[in-house]
């Protein structure tokens, strides 16, 4: 049975620590608040002090709630203050040194039964708790940002942790309202390790040139419902402070893909932190400030079109396929343009006199979709029959995996009329729609593609041609990492759809995320990025290619990652 913990500490009241001291305040626990100075003891106080009078100001706190919650903490600069406390949680900045030396301390001090726990978001426990004569007793409490609102609490143990300090910790995470995830001790353990992959790689693509600044959080916020995309993200929590933490789980796992990118380094190292200082990958009205103000990438696009005379017209679609993903396309089609669905087994049929009834549609078609679940030789074969059919449409490829140069490659006699096309449908009359250039793609076939776009009503992402475009190339390594999560038998499903749905706001987990979009289609462009790459941390996770082969492809099948899934 979990011991009940009435009494705390906290070391360190800024933002972060001031927030984990409201949560307890609030819950009813007794707290000491620790900081070494008593200026900085005011600024805590003084962050605390903020964050009630938004409480009272917005109806959730009454004054006298405001009043009780400061009465339940005594603000001290002194660390011997915390030696009846259970548990005292250490907040300071992620430098291992001074963590240490803030453990070495609270060990002398406090009774032996007392548990030590560390808010770290990257460093290891084990490191931390190695500087105590009581590392069965360290644990990390890991908290989100801001922690009064915050569902999510990772519970860390190590290989010395007792058993019975983590079940104590739980209980307490539960008590305060909080959901706890318990897991071991390893880089950025659930949350961050899953989100600081997924914003590196999104500084990777930036820095690549691949997709500009606003369209890759674009494609996230749209095709993903992200609350932020992950540039805007970056400059949220700041780049220092990013990079700091890739850097700590890079040393921690040597996975070059949480190596931080060389741009966040060069921007750190020109006083570009994000928001705090005015500017990062967006500039901001003032330090501090959340309002974005326009400039030179504001509106520019990676590939910008031609002009809108450039456009040709479309008044008649084909989209070209059997499967579900067809018929989504011609739905959405339909809503706007005349649409013609053809098998793919008709369009691979080589051109003949007299020609089949259904590629004789071809001829009066301004657009052509290929929607054929083939592998690449087969749709080279079906853009080569394209080519002759259609030669005056804009022919679209709408595989996730498929070289947009190599079906132009196909249809030699005009490859410059070839592009990618993937339609993501964001809500109610709402669409995401990438435009993937090939090398031969010209101005005036994005030009087109990008009316049909405006015609539909969606928001136009233009990018170069390569695997997963650009929202499948960050959503798609970020989904198998957490498939590896589950493979390896570090968190449970549930656990790590809890981690980023409780502490980061993401309005679906990874694993459930995985389910809707199809393990077979995770799969595709997962080994689609590795094969690119060759990086072997885009490896499919083991997991993911045995349910495939199993036929459980996640809700269209009806089991997925966990086993079942709802259709």
């Amino acid at each position: 049975m979990a011991r009940t913990i009435d009494q705390v500490g906290v070391v360190g009241l800024g933002q972060m620590g001031a927030g984990i001291v409201e949560v307890f305040a609030r819950s009813g626990l007794v707290v000491v608040g620790i900081e070494p100075t008593e200026d900085a003891l005011e600024r805590g106080r003084a962050h605390l002090q903020r964050s009630t009078d938004r409480g009272v100001k917005r109806g959730r706190l009454s004054a006298g709630e405001q009043q009780t919650i400061f009465d339940r903490i005594t603000f001290t600069t002194s660390p011997a203050d915390a030696k009846d406390c259970g548990l005292v949680v250490e907040a300071v900045p992620e430098l291992m040194e001074l963590k240490q030396a803030i453990f070495r301390d609270l060990d002398e001090v406090c009774q032996p039964t007392t548990i030590l726990a560390t808010n770290t978001s990257s460093l290891s426990i084990t490191e931390i708790a190695g500087s105590t004569g009581r590392p069965d007793r360290v644990v990390g409490m890991h908290f989100f940002n801001p922690a009064p609102v915050m569902k999510l609490v990772e519970v860390i143990r190590t290989v010395l942790t007792d058993a019975a300090v983590v079940q104590d910790v739980v209980a307490l995470a539960r008590r305060l309202g909080k959901t706890g995830v318990s897991v071991t001790d390893r880089a950025g353990f659930v949350a961050n390790a899953l989100l600081f992959g997924y914003l590196n790689r999104a500084v990777m693509l930036y820095e690549s040139g691949r997709a500009s600044r606003d369209d890759i959080d674009a494609a996230m916020q749209l095709g993903c419902g992200l609350p932020m995309g992950p540039l805007a993200l970056l400059d949220l929590i700041g780049l220092d402070t990013s990079h700091e933490i890739l850097e700590t789980m890079y040393s921690q796992s040597r996975d070059r893909l949480h190596a931080p990118a060389p741009i966040l380094k060069q921007m750190v190292t020109a006083g570009r932190l994000g928001r705090k200082s005015g500017r990062g990958f967006y500039p901001y009205a003032s330090p501090g400030s959340p309002a974005v103000v326009e400039d030179a990438e504001s509106t520019a696009t990676s590939g910008e079109a031609a002009s809108e005379s450039a456009a040709g017209a479309v008044n008649r679609v084909a989209v070209v396929g059997s499967g579900w993903r067809a018929d989504e396309l011609g739905a959405t089609f339909a809503d706007a343009y005349h649409v013609r669905l053809i098998s793919e087994h008709d369009a691979a049929m080589w051109v003949r006199d007299p020609l089949p009834a259904a590629l004789e549609e071809l001829r009066t078609c301004d657009l052509v979709i290929d929607a054929g679940d083939d592998d690449l030789a087969a749709a080279q074969a079906r853009f080569e029959t394209y080519d002759l059919v259609a030669p005056g449409a804009v022919v679209a490829t709408a595989s996730l995996t498929h070289s947009v140069t190599a079906c132009a490659a196909a249809a030699s006699r005009r490859p410059d009329h070839v592009v990618g096309l993937q339609v993501h449908p964001v809500g109610r009359d709402q669409r995401l729609v990438e435009i993937v250039r090939g090398v031969e793609t010209s101005d005036a076939t994005v030009a087109t593609v990008r009316a049909v776009v405006d015609r539909l009503g969606g928001r136009a992402l233009v990018c170069s041609d390569r695997a997963g475009r650009v929202l499948h190339a960050l959503l798609v390594p970020y989904l198998n990492d957490a498939v590896k999560m589950v493979d390896t038998g570090y968190a449970t499903a549930d656990d790590v759809d809890a981690a980023m749905k409780l502490g980061c706001g993401y309005p679906r987990g990874p694993i459930e995320q995985a389910d809707d979009i199809g393990l077979d289609t995770v799969l595709a462009v997962q080994r689609a990025l590795y094969l690119e790459s060759g990086e072997p941390g885009l490896a499919p996770a083991p997991r993911l290619e045995q349910l495939v082969a199993a036929g459980r492809l996640g809700r269209r099948s009806g089991r997925g990652v966990r086993g079942h899934s709802a259709r």
